[in-house]
């Protein structure tokens, strides 16, 4: 990425660990899942009237002359949006990203059902909006509401399609252009797949600008860059550029700052960083010891006590499976800081999850604990291993074998692992297979965190300087 796409990345980060955070989401989304945009849509409407769609600006005259032709019929049109939208597709690689982050306000103009998909597959609940009627409805226990300004493939007829449509959306949708006001105002909406032609928005931004003038809250948009067709003159070429540049200017008139990208699978590499990103801010401390090798029990707790501490005053949300003597001084460490601080101890510093001892159901215990560990582990984007060993059925102590489980669910799942080999055990072992995966180039990293990490297999280190090297990595990744 480039430095822009980097801010841009650092700012949407803010805005969502906050909670500040909205998508707004245009038909350039939904074309790589297989979706037609507004001009596709209305080409066999094109035909009909006997004009050429590709000759066409205004898109939405385009449907009322169908309406309007007909006998004030849409049925032409309804026909048109419900066979373009109604199969059913995998939403894209966006999508299922913007579903696994924590963003609970989405607006739409699309008439397909990909962010609610995408939403229900990653495990979460939307609650779509696509009649006034809706609005004041909430669905139980939902994760994310999704704005649908202009309607649902699955009710045609009440589609938003023709200039009259638009013409009446101010009586007749009044509340979403007064709901989508109030987000303007209060939250960052991020604007995908998006040209910025659609007449309902122009005008709530309009009235945005107006009545705050310089006090308004900013949004992003991200933009591909013009770029020169194959043969195009110079000339034909500088002025598509300045005309995007006074675009952009006058998008930032209404408070939206343009981000722009070559390709569109750049805007994937800008979704995929800002994941990244916030999953780096959850650490899962992965140990168990039953004991503690050459070094004592009361220095072993403490080191851990220290690290849960430093991590918790690092900002990072600290997530334990409660392992054998290493979860309480987890717990304590957290516990100790957030007092400390004064702050409130939520699931945003801390979420233990103590697995099950015993399976009264049908599920055999181990299937519990990898489920367990699984759904613990894609919450995570850092996980540190230390010790690593317990008493086997016959009394003798023996490497963790759950350890492993859970170093090899990070690795899939796409989490950096920091096993502390100088606390030796299973946690050693892992140690030396991450460094193995770093020199073979499976686990990219940088060369002062592939130093860092080495220094992590030295038993004659210090505690002390141990602990100082793994906040230090936490803080570079």
């Amino acid at each position: 990425m480039n430095e822009s796409q980097r801010d841009l990345v650092e700012r949407l980060y803010k805005e969502l660990s906050v909670g500040n955070l909205g998508i707004f989401a245009g038909a350039g989304l939904s074309q790589e899942a297989g979706f037609v945009d507004w001009r596709e849509l209305l080409r066999p409407i094109a035909k009909d009237l006997g004009l050429d769609v590709d000759e066409e600006v205004d898109l939405v005259a385009l449907a009322q002359y169908s309406t309007t032709k007909h006998g004030n019929n849409r049925n032409l049109i309804n026909q048109e949006l419900v066979e373009k939208f109604s199969p059913l597709r995998e939403p894209t690689e966006n999508h299922k990203i913007l579903a696994r982050l924590p963003i609970d306000t989405y607006w739409t103009t699309n008439y397909d059902r990909l962010i609610e998909r995408a939403l229900e597959k990653s495990g979460r609940v939307p609650d779509a909006k696509y009649t006034v009627q809706q609005l004041p409805i909430t669905k139980r226990k939902r994760d994310a509401v999704i704005y649908k300004m202009h309607g649902d493939v699955e009710h045609a007829n009440e589609a938003v399609l023709t200039r009259e449509d638009y013409e009446r959306y101010h009586l007749d949708r009044a509340p979403f252009i007064d709901a989508l006001k109030g987000d303007l105002v209060s939250k960052t909406l991020l604007f995908l797949g998006f040209s910025f032609t659609d007449p309902n928005l122009d005008y709530i931004l309009s009235r945005v600008r107006v009545q705050y003038n310089n006090n308004r809250h900013l949004s992003d948009c991200i933009l591909r860059r013009v770029l020169r067709d194959g043969g195009e003159p110079q000339e034909k070429f500088e002025y598509r550029q300045r005309k995007q540049k006074l675009f952009e200017k006058d998008l930032l008139r209404y408070g939206i700052r343009t981000t722009y990208v070559d390709d569109y699978a750049e805007i994937t590499e800008i979704l995929r960083a800002l994941e990244t990103r916030y999953r780096h801010k959850s650490v899962f401390v992965s140990g168990a010891a039953h004991e503690f090798g050459k070094i004592s029990k009361d220095k072993s707790e403490r080191f851990v006590f220290d690290l849960a501490m430093d991590l918790s005053r690092a900002e990072k949300r600290v997530l334990s499976g409660f392992g054998l003597g290493i979860g309480s001084a987890v717990i304590a460490g957290v516990v100790e800081a957030t007092a400390r601080d004064g702050q409130a101890l939520d699931e945003d510093r801390l979420l233990v999850r103590p697995f099950p001892q015993s399976d009264p159901g049908k599920t055999p215990i181990v299937e519990l604990w990898n489920t367990y560990r699984d759904d613990i582990l894609k919450r995570a984007g850092i996980a540190i291993f230390v010790f690593g060993n317990k008493v086997s059925p016959g009394g003798e102590v023996v490497l963790s074998d759950g350890m492993r489980e859970e170093y090899q669910l990070a690795v899939r799942h796409g989490v950096f692992p920091i096993p502390v080999g100088a606390t030796g055990y299973m946690a050693h072992e892992l140690w030396s297979d991450t460094m193995a995966a770093i020199e073979a180039g499976a686990i990219a990293t940088s060369d002062e965190v592939k130093g860092l990490m080495a220094e992590l297999g030295d038993s004659e280190r210090s505690l002390d300087e141990i602990r100082a090297i793994v906040i230090k990595i936490v803080k570079l990744i």
